[in-house]
């Protein structure tokens, strides 16, 4: 029972990287080398926000929401951003659209997200000999983690490799790849600040990320038209 509750919350948690890889022409278009190197990038990003984290923050005694503190992280977390960045704009993908890199790198940026940080709480709480729902909510956090990063992905990829795009859209492409890249401290605020329990916390990262996912690709979209 044990390592079948452990299966169960595995495929849940990485099982969808693997389905967006190969329901979509991502895997038609060999692009895995492309997903692989963004996620190289993202382990190497973990690395220097670890750094940065242990440098700057102080070790807190109680689990209370320190402003001070959750600013200093959302500073360091646009350590992604800059990560991302050099994902998008200086590796080299062989000979894929735009619209596949995005979606290359958001999926290989997601899929070491969830590797890194649920691979080993997973193996050694969900084969425990209680049943709890902490694992399957952390297998939906993976997914709702996977459609923030390809909506960021394909954010930064209007910001950074779009040059036509309509003046109009700009502050719109800025402001939600800023929602997206604040979402670890908005959590953290609902959490800490609010005193959310678990559940209520995924349950909201899943409707932001279906809307974030909604207003990339409505931006994505009236950027590709020409402009009259």
């Amino acid at each position: 029972m044990t390592v079948f509750h452990f299966f169960n919350c595995a495929i849940l948690t990485f099982g969808p990287h693997a389905v967006y890889y190969s329901a979509t022409p991502l895997s038609e278009y060999d692009t895995l080398g492309a997903s692989i190197k963004a996620a190289v990038v993202y382990l190497a990003t973990a690395l220097v926000k670890l750094i940065c984290l242990a440098t700057f923050l102080k070790v807190s005694e109680s689990d209370s929401f320190d402003p001070y503190q959750e600013f200093l992280k959302a500073l360091i977390g646009f350590i992604d951003v800059a990560g991302l960045y050099f994902a998008l704009t200086q590796l080299t993908h062989r000979n894929i659209s735009q619209n596949h890199k995005f979606q290359a790198v958001g999926l290989g940026w997601a899929f070491a997200d969830s590797v890194l940080h649920r691979l080993a709480p997973l193996w050694v709480g969900a084969r425990g000999l209680e049943f709890t729902w902490d694992y399957i909510l952390q297998g939906l956090e993976a997914n709702a983690n996977l459609v923030l990063s390809i909506s960021l992905a394909a954010l930064g990829s209007l910001m950074w490799l779009r040059k036509n795009k309509p003046k109009t859209l700009i502050p719109i492409i800025y402001l939600s790849a800023g929602i997206v890249a604040t979402m670890p401290s908005i959590t953290s605020y609902l959490r800490r600040g609010l005193g959310w329990h678990f559940p209520k916390v995924v349950g909201f990262e899943l409707f932001t990320s279906l809307v974030m996912a909604f207003i990339s690709w409505q931006l994505f979209a009236a950027c590709q038209r020409p402009s009259v």
